[in-house]
């Protein structure tokens, strides 16, 4: 075999080998732009709706806020006097900004223990996991973005307590979650994708 061929079949090996392609959708403000950009992203979303009844739109507006769509989201990294990096800021990873130990909680209870935070279709089942579970535990409706984004983000435990009536920003956050679930809702029944 010539040097060229292989050469050319050793970097088509590599090519193979590299890291999946993270970067999020061209259009982050148009439901039906994402969905027929990433169709395997409507896929999960369904089969997460399917599963545990939490609306496209409520999971596709909290995975915006929490990773605008990237795969390998992760936080960011904290720093000592502005140049000694002191490590990320939370475990959090992945398109649903999940942590560590709730993932694993997550694994364990749902039966599904190779589970990735990077892939869609487990970030979704995911959500549709903590959102059922908010529910159940806390009487949120599965609909409600606003209050479901303020139940994933203090725990339930924390939202339990009321922890988020102290944090304007995070009150202002959720407020933004909720008007992006309606906007994407609104979107996604005009493109058929989704009924009223």
């Amino acid at each position: 075999m010539s040097r060229f061929l292989r050469a050319f079949f050793l970097l088509l090996l590599l090519a193979s080998c590299g890291g999946r392609h993270y970067a999020p959708p061209s259009d982050l403000n148009d439901a039906c732009s994402i969905v027929q950009e990433r169709p395997r992203y409507l896929f999960a979303m369904r089969a997460a709706e399917r599963r545990w009844g939490v609306p496209v739109h409520v999971q596709m507006a909290i995975i915006h806020q929490e990773s605008k769509f990237v795969g390998n989201a992760r936080t960011p990294y904290r720093w000592a006097l502005g140049v000694i990096p002191m490590g990320r800021a939370s475990s959090a990873y992945g398109y649903a900004q999940v942590l560590d130990g709730t993932w694993d909680d997550y694994r364990q209870e749902a039966r599904r223990y190779g589970a990735r935070r990077n892939r869609i279709n487990d970030a979704t089942d995911f959500m549709g996991w903590y959102i059922d579970k908010a529910n159940r535990k806390l009487g949120i409706p599965k609909s409600d973005a606003r209050r479901q984004y303020l139940a994933y983000h203090e725990g339930f435990s924390g939202y339990a307590r009321g922890s988020y009536r102290r944090k304007s920003w995070l009150l202002a956050v959720a407020n933004r979650v909720e008007r992006r679930s309606e906007t994407y809702h609104r979107q996604l029944v005009a493109c058929g994708r989704e009924r009223r």
